[in-house]
């Protein structure tokens, strides 16, 4: 077990105001892995005085030192990323090969894009007789999650720091050691102090100590709808700008069009894009929404793909899926499970019982709903697991309204044997990111929502504009 007891503020490891510390339990045999600092307001406002002070220097420090310090930490986290990819395996339970490509490799894409980017990003234009210039909002606080804890600070941190912005991070306390490698990291550099502060501790706390803060400029938030909708509250007091990265219940919408090889192609990628993280993601396509002449031919590919996914610990070699992140959403997911059972839904496979021979740790059989009703609670509420909903519509028209009908627009995908057609319903879907016949995730293009999924977009020069405000020179 590692003892964390500092805190990162003002380019120093210091203890925290407080004295009480939390536990982070290894998500695979639900033990103490480590315990962090809980943070105190105080703390709060230490960070946000250092970051306050470091703003002046660091936003007038040339864009290409700048990001020279991006590639810095890049690098350093590519040298890490065995021991990064351990951690966050253990504290969110992705199976270790994916940690390393995603939960790590995605982070060190933010830091090297975002520095490449900042060297041709037009930080001036003409507009007529005025120049118009991009400066950097301040301090922004980022408040970030669990399920790609990484991934989602350096979606932050990097395009904030290369905008010229100094920070206050306050991770997930399910999910905050990569965090302090993090640090550990940006103390390595150099950073001049005051421009990266880390704070860790629960929402309620440190978070909303975030989110109201007079010298905080800006508040960066990733996680759940209801989290997101407190934050901008608390953060309204101040008129302050909140980006806002929340849930999704994302359509993956087949169309009659397709083939038995192309049908068949598009459920088994249907349900990897389901279970991916076991289900913990906020863009997870969990509603697969079919034709109701290939209901039942939909019901036997996706069970036979859930059947095939060896549920186990994230180390070994044959796991596909590894635990949930913490007991509490273990709980939540197995109690939706018996829910859908309760409310009707065909179950196709798995179930809300513990999978055979992993009763300890946060496993959760990989399980398929099928003939989900719009109106069922697993058709509408984010469950954030491996819980697939096979929904059927009677023609395109019930499709793309099934699809809309969600108070979120975070992701979607849409499949059709013609290239074009697929295009064209992807266009009537209300969501920030539509795939394509499988289209990859692209970590360079604009990610956020629609509706209830949040404010603001994240990745490449539209997450750079998120941390910049616009200012008219007159001439």
């Amino acid at each position: 077990m590692t003892n964390y007891d500092q805190l990162y503020i003002g380019g120093a490891w210091v203890p925290s105001d407080g004295t009480e510390s939390i536990a982070v339990i290894d998500s695979t045999n639900e033990e103490v892995m480590a315990t962090i600092p809980a943070g105190t307001e105080s703390d709060v406002d230490r960070a946000v005085a250092a970051a306050a002070s470091a703003f002046d220097s660091w936003s007038n420090t040339p864009v290409a030192e700048r990001a020279k310090y991006l590639t810095r930490i890049g690098d350093a986290l590519a040298a890490r990323t065995d021991e990064l990819a351990t951690l966050i395996s253990r504290e969110t339970g992705m199976v270790k090969p994916l940690s390393k490509a995603i939960q790590v490799g995605l982070p060190m894409n933010s830091f090297n894009s975002a520095a490449a980017l900042a060297e041709t990003f037009a930080f001036e234009e003409r507009a007529g007789s005025s120049v118009v210039v991009r400066e950097p909002i301040g301090v922004v606080g980022c408040i970030t999650p669990w399920n790609f804890p990484l991934h989602q600070i350096a979606a932050k941190v990097a395009y904030a720091l290369v905008a010229g912005c100094t920070v206050v991070l306050k991770p997930s306390e399910v999910a905050p050691l990569d965090a302090f490698v993090l640090a550990e990291i940006i103390n390595e550099v150099g950073l001049p102090a005051g421009v990266f502060n880390l704070v860790t501790g629960d929402g309620p706390t440190v978070g909303e100590a975030i989110a109201r803060h007079p010298k905080v400029d800006m508040v960066s938030f990733t996680g759940s709808t209801r989290a997101g909708k407190r934050v901008a509250e608390v953060a309204s007091q101040t008129v302050k700008r909140v980006a806002l990265e929340l849930g999704g219940k994302s359509p993956n919408v087949l169309l009659d069009d397709l083939d038995t090889e192309g049908f068949a192609k598009a459920v088994n990628d249907g349900v990897s894009k389901c279970y991916l993280n076991s289900g913990q993601a906020c863009n997870a396509l969990t509603r697969m929404l079919v034709p109701r002449s290939r209901l039942a031919e939909a019901e036997q590919l996706a069970a036979t793909a859930a059947n095939k996914l060896v549920v186990g610990n994230p180390f070994d070699e044959t796991s596909r899926l590894g635990p949930l992140a913490s007991a509490a959403q273990r709980d939540r997911v197995r109690n939706y499970i018996r829910l859908g059972i309760e409310e009707g839904a065909s179950l196709v496979a798995g179930g809300a019982e513990a999978p055979e021979g992993l009763e300890v740790g946060y496993y959760v059989q990989a399980t398929v709903f099928s003939n989900v009703q719009p109106e069922m609670t697993v058709a509408r509420d984010e469950i954030f697991g491996p819980v697939l909903s096979i929904m059927p519509y009677d023609d395109e028209e019930e499709a793309v309204r099934i699809a809309n009908d969600t108070d979120y627009g975070l992701a979607a995908g849409v499949w059709s044997g013609d290239p074009a057609h697929a295009q064209a319903v992807a266009r009537r879907l209300r969501a920030g990111q539509i795939e394509v016949n499988g289209g990859r995730f692209n970590a360079n293009a604009p990610f956020g929502g629609y509706k209830q999924s949040g404010l603001g977009r994240e990745y490449g020069h539209w997450g750079l504009e998120e941390f910049l405000e616009v200012k008219s020179l007159q001439m």
